[in-house]
């Protein structure tokens, strides 16, 4: 187990790789919330990584520590090139995504579609880990379509370990590539749990993460009991907020600021050297308005971040006043 798995009580947790949503203005805020959280990237082809705009598609704050970038792929020479740029940008883990189930990412013969292929996935992880020293991973389903989970998980899993690959990420759905969008892939095919305490009891000496359906630290304490950590996807970006209880509650250590207001003080500077830069408000504070879900105030925080927050030069003054929204909304009166 890498270094920046280690926990103290039972659990690693970490913000999961999500599309349009994790980038790295999102990690900078979670990072505020949570010190101890593993950070993921938004899923990079490798493709991407070896011809594009690296600086666009790599970068990050220091501060983002411990993060990891997620590659699609199925090019294991591609693969190995992009591992190797990825660590030399200083990443902490490289994480190859066996789990996308997007017409977009099947066009180009990667993410959950691997799950057919475990050889070639064992071929691709084989080469990343010849190339880097950090820890190479694998999220992956428990299948896809008509595979039958108890056989296509068992054989993802072995093929990978045998090639060297440091720990798994096991979404608990199948994904079915045919008849479902992704957005129903998150959200139709039967959780399944329990299969993946199975697949921990038969590697016991890898570590094993549980991802897809966990909405709150209970979720994870009583669904993960057993694994070595879990993995949020929307909750913890839907709710931001989860994350201040995260390193308390399940690594021992006090959260990085005493509440949402202090973490909000303190992210200031970061927000305003990108808006120094000629960066946009929204470009931040769109991964916000999860924030004070339920408190008195809310409503007016979300709807002036999205309509104000949203014009040109608008500054910090406009998290400010929606801040005081909430501040300063009149208490409800206790029943």
């Amino acid at each position: 187990m890498s270094e920046l798995q280690n926990h103290i009580n039972g659990l690693t947790f970490s913000v999961a790789p999500m599309m349009d949503w994790t980038d790295r203005h999102c990690r900078a805020f979670h990072r505020h919330l949570s010190a101890r959280a593993l950070l993921y990237t938004e899923m990079v082809t490798a493709l991407a990584v070896i011809h594009g705009d690296r600086e666009r598609l790599l970068g990050y704050s220091p501060e983002e520590h411990p993060v990891a970038v997620q590659l699609g792929g199925s090019d294991p020479a591609l693969l190995a090139q992009a591992a190797r740029i990825c660590a030399e940008f200083g990443y902490d883990e490289i994480n190859l995504n066996v789990g996308c189930p997007s017409d977009r990412v099947q066009g180009g013969n990667f993410g959950a579609c691997l799950m057919r292929e475990p050889a070639l996935v064992a071929d691709c992880v084989a080469a990343m880990k010849a190339e880097v020293r950090v820890p190479v991973t694998v999220k992956c389903r428990i299948g896809v379509d008509d595979q039958d989970p108890e056989i296509a998980l068992d054989a993802l899993a072995d093929a990978v370990v045998a090639a060297g690959a440091d720990a798994l990420t096991v979404h608990a759905r199948k994904a079915w590539l045919k008849g479902l969008s992704p957005k129903e892939n998150r959200e139709i095919p039967p959780l399944d749990y329990d299969r993946v305490h199975r697949l921990k009891a038969r590697l016991s000496h890898i570590p094993i993460s549980l991802n897809g359906g966990l909405a709150t630290l209970d979720d994870a304490e009583a669904h993960g009991a057993g694994l070595d950590g879990v993995m949020f996807g929307r909750a913890a970006y839907q709710n931001p907020e989860l994350l201040l209880d995260v390193d308390p509650r399940l690594y021992g250590t006090p959260a990085p600021h005493a509440d949402t207001f202090a973490a909000l003080e303190a992210f200031e500077p970061y927000m305003a050297a990108h808006l120094e830069a000629g960066g946009r408000l929204h470009d931040i504070t769109r991964h916000m308005l999860g924030l004070f879900g339920g408190q008195p105030g809310s409503r007016r925080f979300r709807r002036r971040l999205a309509t104000e927050g949203v014009q040109p030069g608008a500054g910090l003054g406009v998290l400010h006043a929606a801040v005081d929204d909430v501040r300063h909304a009149p208490r409800r009166a206790a029943a």
